[in-house]
């Protein structure tokens, strides 16, 4: 973020040649070329970062909570094919 402010700062030098030009255009340039380009920039990469590392930890928790869901659900398969070999050893021994 200091990059910003390192920015604004080169840009306002030049501030006083536009003013000073009293020209719209020069003004209106000064703006939109120097001013909002340089400044802007940075903060858009710093507000994309933050983002980033948004979305990184919310992977990270989708992983984990994703992770658990299997094992759960690898558990609970695991206790229906025991207890579909049990209703099957009943059934057997029901027909004999």
């Amino acid at each position: 973020m200091w990059v910003a402010y390192l920015f604004a700062g080169i840009a306002l030098i030049s501030l006083s040649a536009a003013l000073g030009s009293g020209d719209v255009i020069v003004i209106v340039a000064w703006i939109a070329q120097t001013f909002l380009q340089l400044v802007l920039l940075p903060i858009i990469i710093v507000g994309q970062n933050v983002i980033q590392a948004a979305n990184d930890a919310r992977a990270e928790a989708d992983h984990e909570t994703l992770t658990a869901v299997h094992r759960l659900t690898v558990e609970v398969h695991a206790i229906n094919e025991a207890q579909t070999a049990i209703l099957g050893e009943l059934q057997r021994a029901r027909a004999q």
